[in-house]
């Protein structure tokens, strides 16, 4: 915006039938002392955004930064910054261990060979689910349950969650679906939170911590609920094995076929990696 400024007001003094140079000079020196203190501020603004991008803000959508291949991302918020609250976002260390992790918004018959990948390879993983999926698929939740896996809770409607400042609100959320979960399940629904959506305020992850809850974010991701343009199983490969890190929490969706089609293949090549699998209570332990 500055640039084009500067050059409008450079072009009409030039077309200046008599230019009067002695007022023009300090004229245009001015403005590109302007020009370039402005793109100075700027700079100087976006590298202390880039400082601070860290730090856990008020209200905010999970996101993270990668840097080069194996090595664990930055998040919104530091891994000591959100313990303060009971949340984690990627395990300490250098362990090549990975934690599994998939929301379950909906069945359409993609959790079962999920499911079925796990078992082979006996792989712990966390489910968390929401209100219709309890609903809608009580027999793959019981099976969730019996072999082995942990449930946690991603909220009864999937809301966006930092909109509910008041407590009431969120523990219905909550307990509606730890409600239904020991109904389906006859056992109690593990005390760990996924956020829909990664997002969260402080508010939030204060009032999670308050019910006992821990909150789980990520440290790898990638594109694989949108069920009208599915990833390619290079694309997944490429994004899944590359971006893998020691203590990955990572997050799947279980509606994606191309989980369902890859996943006994991703966690051969995870172990031929040197990964394990472990269940994010070894990660809070």
């Amino acid at each position: 915006m500055k640039t084009i400024y500067v050059k409008n007001v450079a072009r009409k003094l030039l077309q200046t039938e008599r230019i009067n140079w002695k007022k023009a000079v300090p004229a245009l020196a001015l403005f590109a002392a302007m020009f370039f203190l402005g793109r100075e501020a700027a700079q100087i603004r976006a590298e202390a955004r880039q400082a601070s991008g860290r730090l856990l803000q008020e209200t905010e959508d999970w996101g993270l930064g990668f840097g080069s291949e194996g090595e664990k991302p930055t998040g919104n918020a530091t891994a000591a910054e959100l313990a303060g609250y009971d949340a984690y976002y990627c395990g300490q260390g250098e362990e090549k261990v990975i934690y599994l992790t998939f929301d379950c918004g909906y069945e359409n018959g993609n959790t079962e060979p999920i499911l079925d990948a796990l078992k082979k390879h006996n792989a712990q993983a966390t489910f968390f689910v929401v209100g219709h999926f309890l609903e809608s698929a009580p027999e793959i939740v019981k099976r969730m349950v019996a072999d082995g896996h942990t449930v946690g809770n991603h909220t009864y409607h999937h809301p966006d969650m930092s909109k509910i400042s008041g407590m009431s609100a969120f523990r219905k959320e909550m307990d509606d679906v730890a409600s239904l979960f020991k109904e389906v399940t006859g056992t109690e629904l593990a005390m760990y939170y996924r956020p829909p959506q990664g997002k969260y305020s402080t508010e939030n992850l204060q009032m999670a911590k308050e019910l006992g809850y821990s909150t789980f974010f990520w440290s790898l991701a990638y594109v694989d609920w949108n069920q009208d343009s599915q990833p390619s199983h290079e694309e997944a490969f490429a994004k899944l094995t590359s971006r893998i890190h020691p203590g990955a929490i990572v997050l799947l969706h279980s509606t994606s076929r191309t989980n369902g089609e890859i996943m006994d293949e991703l966690l051969t090549k995870w172990e031929e990696m040197g990964y394990t699998f472990r269940p994010l209570a070894d990660l809070i332990d």
